[in-house]
């Protein structure tokens, strides 16, 4: 695969115990595991920089897992191989997503020494009761510290997470969850309505009718206040799960939404050109740190409806919404033509919006937003 221009993914597949709901490819393996995967991300580093013209990277991402279980010196190594191959834009967007309870102070002045210069931290919520439940490792206070530690040591570029529908919760918990989350010193909050993932332990639970699922009507009046909250505290919502105060948008993931290319390392990081094709990197961590010279993957080559589909589907997740001229030209007047015809009765009933060549979804769009992005789909 050869990319253009291109954001790099580092998958960092450690966590310290896992939570309840995550399907993402994680292990607890200890410190061991952990040095033999950071030799081996050093060494697909090094086999894959040639993919990127250039070596130039606009950002990059640690993602997990956990990547604050890595320790700074891990960190370190990681940086150096990446500074090493890669030339990095002088206003590069460097992410570290990271639990709260690994902020320690210690740990937090190590970042500093590191191109590290956003944060995202996992919080999920600020209710003691439903961390508990999550298994996660933080408390609602410790959250808060850990969003103060780092203002104060000098990240001026964070973002929290949070998840709402989780069982047991109230409307007025989840107003007091974004009440707390939005007067911390963030600029960045992605909010996501929790998903019961088919083999995670939630999805278990409430097999066994140990936990329920939060109602349509729950889950939406949960979307309409955060929607509320952020808005009235100056974040725009630029993509459905995403809101960012003005010039704050998450630049690596946005190039998820429009499309770009980036380069995916680790086991169970993925990768795209940009255009027709996808690389994910076996998620097994025995295979990725062995010595071979191949790091144990698969490629998929998308067909003509698939690269359609793909391309609706993310330009009607964002605030930017579709460009029907951009359209036309990467599929053609047809295609064009196909999706004004499907739009027009999602206009007509107020969903979507048309204006300026773009059609975007409207508030009330936004409520429905999977039912009318499935309109467009060519199956």
């Amino acid at each position: 695969m050869t990319f253009a221009a291109a954001g790099l993914y580092l998958h960092v597949p450690f966590c310290q115990s896992r939570c309840v709901y995550c399907d993402f490819y994680s292990t607890t393996c200890g410190p061991a595991e952990r040095g033999r995967y950071v030799e081996a991300l050093c060494r697909e580093l090094e086999a894959r920089a040639d993919e990127v013209p250039g070596r130039r990277l606009a950002t990059v991402y640690l993602g997990g897992g956990t990547p604050s279980q890595l320790s700074p010196a891990e960190l370190e190594r990681v940086f150096s191989a990446v500074g090493r191959l890669f030339r990095l834009a002088p206003d590069a967007e460097v992410t570290l997503e990271a639990n709260p309870d690994d902020l320690t102070p210690a740990y937090v002045e190590a970042l500093r020494a590191l191109p590290v210069n956003r944060v995202s931290l996992g919080v999920q919520t600020f209710c003691d009761a439903r961390l508990r439940l999550l298994h996660r490792r933080h408390t609602g206070r410790e959250a808060v510290e850990a969003v103060e530690r780092l203002a104060a040591a000098g990240f001026d570029n964070l973002s929290v997470d949070l998840i709402y529908g989780l069982p047991g919760q109230t409307l007025d918990e989840w107003d007091d969850d974004l009440v707390r989350a939005l007067a911390l010193p963030v600029c960045h909050l992605s909010a996501y309505a929790l998903i019961y993932e088919e083999g995670t332990a939630l999805w278990q639970m409430r097999q066994r009718g140990e936990v329920r699922e939060a109602d349509d009507e729950l889950s939406l009046a949960m979307f309409e206040r955060l929607m509320d909250r952020a808005t009235a505290a100056g974040f725009i919502h630029y993509e459905i799960s995403n809101f960012a105060r003005p010039g704050w948008r998450a630049r690596h993931n946005s190039s998820y939404w429009t499309g770009a290319p980036y380069v995916g390392c680790g086991p169970g990081a993925h990768s795209f050109d940009g255009r027709s094709t996808r690389r994910r990197n076996l998620p097994d961590l025995a295979a990725y740190t062995a010595l071979s010279p191949r790091v144990p993957m698969e490629e998929e080559h998308l067909t003509p409806d698939e690269q359609f589909n793909d391309y609706i589907l993310t330009a009607l997740r964002t605030a930017d919404g579709l460009s029907l001229d951009a359209l036309g030209v990467r599929f053609g007047l047809g295609a064009r033509a196909e999706v004004e015809r499907t739009a027009r009765r999602h206009v007509a009933g107020g969903r979507l919006s048309l204006a300026d060549d773009r059609l975007r979804l409207t508030r009330r769009g936004l409520f429905v937003s999977d039912d009318v992005m499935s309109d467009f789909m060519r199956v």
